[in-house]
């Protein structure tokens, strides 16, 4: 019992009296403590107690929180990974260097393009496709002030991704660069011979790279090493490979396994295996295999010679001048293998063997191009128009002479139209034609068939004075003095020709007549109408220049005035003298210069 002269005390505080507590369990203490039945004094101290010691607690917990915040102001928030790699809690510049030291070398590995079966191999830094570390540090954020959150990070991780830079035209730029390697064009299968020994082609489809799918699809992948499936536009092709052998098999072995026999008129010819070779042609066929075809000319090229012996060509009648009068000698029928008939089971037999490897040659008659009764149907009878020149110079003559010999005895039918240029052909030294005197840009100088243009003024005044139509011709830049003035034709090959037509209902046969000093074209036919040539004066004269030429051959020159002149052409008819037509046509000569030669 207590004393009642002493006042009672109170019972030690479990909580923080007992010395032989280490320690306060809060969680349990509190509220036991709470439910103890006390005086309300007692019960006041205990609350003042508890409040102090969460006071503290939570004060603790703050100075923690501003310390923690302090010292990692700047850094990248706790619990941040790039790919894996820890970059969360260190600054910002440590972090870009810890991803740049240990992520690059693993994330910039060159790019495999994967376009349907080709590879192609893309460097990502050619390609514009560089690794952002700043924006990628940048992605994880600032540090949060949410104190669950920071406490949080202690033990949980965010993930946070790479961030590429890109040039999309460098990228566009690198897979157009690309495009020689994952590109191609298709492939028919086909069948070539080496010799006799058939090659087989295996066929291939076409393929090429979308680059604007491609560069968007790398785009959004970003800089990673591996393989990107690149998109690509594809084109088939006809032939498949069991089709192309299919044919190798049925067709073209067996057709180059021995000679065709072609038996022709009293004599056989053989058509030998590298003929066969060299003529099969082949192409896809509807089912994946070759359609075989045999290329004439060049079965003709082998045959023809070795047949030649039993054809006999045709003759074209001719017109000639005999006793100053046309005479027609009859044509001749010829007598020809129809080659077209003659190959057309050739295929066929290519499958055979042995005796039946052989075909006959069929014959046909070759009738000319100009029957006996053509020629008399075109009633050349009487000399219709004749022209001459003269004073041209030897090596002039030589050419003159030629394409004389070229024209002389040409026929034209009516409503035809002939050709200086395309009736001779090309006139060079392979054909005849010699060095000698031409005007090249105004000057004196030589060429290869100088002189032809006499030969084309000649002929050109034969068809003004028969009536024919003129189609092509054009003068002399400057005036020659042998030649009629507005009435004369020059010549080049390929650029400046004389072309006449026909328009009678009868033909035409050209004569030509040459000796050492002259030349002479006359037209034969049946006369139609009568030509006048009226000349008009030189007007507009114009005075020469003079020129010095040093240091390169030169040909003196005197030079002659420049003027402009007329000729009237006037047509009547040759029985009723009705005039038919009238054409007046201007000609303006430049002077020429005169030339003077230094030493």
């Amino acid at each position: 019992m207590r004393s009642p002269d002493k006042p009672a005390q109170p019972e030690p505080w479990p909580l923080f009296d007992n010395p032989a507590r280490t320690g306060p369990d809060l969680t349990t203490e509190i509220p036991r403590i709470l439910a103890t039945p006390l005086h309300q004094s007692d019960r006041n101290r205990a609350l003042r107690r508890t409040g102090i010691v969460v006071t503290a607690v939570v004060g603790l917990l703050a100075l923690v929180y501003v310390i923690d915040l302090t010292m990692s102001s700047g850094d990248v928030p706790r619990g941040v990974t790039v790919t894996g790699l820890p970059v969360g809690g260190i600054t910002r510049a440590a972090a870009e260097q810890r991803l740049r030291e240990q992520l690059e070398p693993r994330l910039s590995h060159p790019i495999t393009l994967q376009a349907g079966d080709v590879e192609a191999t893309l460097d990502p830094a050619r390609a514009g496709l560089t690794l952002d570390w700043p924006a990628t540090v940048d992605q994880a954020g600032k540090q949060s002030l949410n104190p669950w959150t920071r406490l949080s990070s202690l033990w949980r991780t965010r993930e946070v991704g790479v961030v590429t830079a890109t040039d999309r035209t460098a990228l566009t730029a690198a897979l157009q660069g690309l495009r020689s390697t994952t590109d191609r064009e298709p492939i028919e299968g086909t069948i070539h011979f080496a010799g006799t020994r058939p090659v087989v082609v295996e066929p291939r489809s076409g393929q090429h790279l979308d680059v604007a799918a491609t560069t968007e699809l790398i785009l959004a992948r970003g800089v990673r090493g591996g393989t990107v499936h690149a998109p690509v536009t594809t084109q088939p092709v006809r032939t498949t490979a069991d089709g192309i052998r299919a044919t190798l098999h049925d067709v073209v072995e067996p057709a180059v396994t021995a000679p065709v026999k072609v038996t022709g008129d009293d004599h056989d010819a053989l058509l030998m295996p590298d003929v066969i070779a060299a003529a099969l042609r082949f192409a896809p066929d509807s089912r994946g295999g070759l359609t075989a075809t045999i290329d004439n000319p060049t079965v003709i090229a082998a045959l023809n010679p070795q047949l030649s012996a039993t054809q006999r060509p045709g003759k074209n009648a001719e017109v000639l001048i005999q006793n100053g009068a046309p005479v027609v000698l009859p044509s001749v029928d010829g007598r020809g293998i129809d080659w077209a008939a003659s190959l057309l089971p050739l295929l066929d037999v290519l499958h055979n063997s042995g005796s039946q490897r052989s075909l006959a040659a069929s014959y046909v008659t070759l009738p000319p191009t100009l029957s006996t009764a053509q020629a008399n149907a075109l009633r050349i009878t009487t000399q219709v128009a004749t022209f001459t020149t003269s004073g041209f110079a030897t090596d002039s003559g030589v050419n003159i002479r030629r394409v004389a010999e070229q024209v002389n005895g040409a026929i034209l039918r009516p409503g035809e139209t002939f050709s200086l240029n395309g009736y001779t052909g090309p006139r060079d030294a392979t054909t005849g034609y010699v060095d000698a005197g031409i005007i090249d840009h105004g000057r004196p100088s030589r060429g290869v068939g100088g002189g032809i243009s006499q030969f084309a003024t000649t002929l050109y005044n034969a068809t003004y004075f028969a009536g024919m139509t003129d189609i092509e011709h054009k003068e002399h830049s400057y005036y020659i003095s042998r030649y009629p003035p507005a009435r004369e034709a020059t010549v080049f090959e390929g650029a400046i020709d004389v072309k006449f037509r026909d328009d009678a209902p009868t033909g035409i046969l050209i004569q030509t007549a040459w000796t050492p000093t002259s030349i002479t074209v006359t037209l034969w036919g049946t006369k139609h109408v009568d030509v006048e040539s009226i000349p008009g004066p030189r007007t507009d004269f114009i005075d020469q220049k003079t020129e010095t030429i040093t240091g390169q051959p030169c040909t003196a020159t005197a030079g002659e005035r420049g003027f402009t002149v007329t000729d009237t052409r006037v047509i009547r008819d040759a029985n009723t003298h009705a005039e038919l037509s009238r054409h007046t046509r201007k000609t303006v000569y430049d002077p020429e210069p005169q030339v003077i030669c230094a030493p």
